[in-house]
């Protein structure tokens, strides 16, 4: 008979040598076990040797970006801005390149609304810069594109005024586009819009016409306005400089001084 030991005896002595009448068990006598355990060895170094390649490959200056193509409609971004990013933030190579950090540095051009920027093998970087259009100025300072997002830039172009309450020119813009599009069968064009705190909407024309509209439904106001233009406005012997359309059923106009006679031409 086999001879009984206790458990924990076994553990704490497996490699006990065999004695007569005793069951000695060993982890060596697993194969299988032996053959996964080097098998997991032989694996972790493959991993390891491949990731000190890849490091190496990565990091040493053997995949330098060569090309750098700038696509958009770009009218005012200058080759000269493009050069100074190019200069300031391309650090690394073709695969360390940080392109957040690219991307922010296009950002803080002047112009620049937005930056897309893909990596094209072996060696060049493309960057798509989307510029802003101008709209308008705003009376606080900058610029308000056609989206109505204020940027902060110079031009010398001749853009119309825009004003409103902190965080009111995306509402501004929208408005302005809309009475431009109003007033283009009149042949008249906006040179100023203001809404204040009440949210009363003042309009300015290029023939120095004021536009008073209140607050309730400018657009319709507005458009009541130019329907009833050639048959009014337009006929008035005296130059017009003021209308008041918050009236339900009419406006209030104001001439020129002491009601001087319109000039034509």
């Amino acid at each position: 008979m086999w001879g009984k030991r206790d458990k924990g005896d076994l553990a704490r002595r497996p490699m006990a040598a065999s004695t007569p009448g005793t069951l000695v068990l060993s982890l060596w006598d697993k194969a299988q076990l032996m053959l996964w355990g080097a098998n997991f060895l032989y694996a972790l170094a493959a991993i390891l040797l491949l990731y000190a390649l890849l490091f190496l490959m990565i990091h040493l200056p053997l995949f330098p970006l060569k090309h750098v193509e700038v696509n958009g409609d770009l009218r005012h971004v200058t080759y000269q801005q493009v050069s100074y990013i190019v200069t300031r933030e391309f650090k690394g190579n073709f695969f360390t390149l940080d392109l957040a950090q690219v991307g922010q540095g296009f950002q803080k051009l002047p112009w620049v609304r937005n930056v897309s920027l893909r990596r094209q093998w072996p060696d060049t970087l493309e960057v798509t810069l989307e510029e802003h259009v101008a709209l308008a100025r705003w009376a606080g300072g900058g610029l308000v594109n056609t989206r109505g997002e204020l940027f902060q830039a110079a031009t010398n172009s001749e853009l119309p005024t825009l004003s409103g309450p902190e965080g009111s020119a995306p509402e501004v813009a929208e408005h302005y586009i809309r009475f431009k599009t109003a007033l283009a069968p009149l042949k008249l064009k906006p040179v100023s819009l203001a809404m204040n705190e009440r949210r009363a909407w003042q309009l300015k024309l290029d023939s120095g016409l004021t536009l008073q509209l209140g607050r309730d439904q400018p657009g319709a106001r507005l458009d009541k306005f130019v329907r009833a233009y050639d048959a009014t406005i337009a006929r008035m012997p005296y130059q017009v400089t003021y209308v008041d359309l918050r009236y339900p059923n009419g406006f209030a106009v104001r001439f020129a001084g002491a009601a001087k006679p319109r000039v034509n031409g």
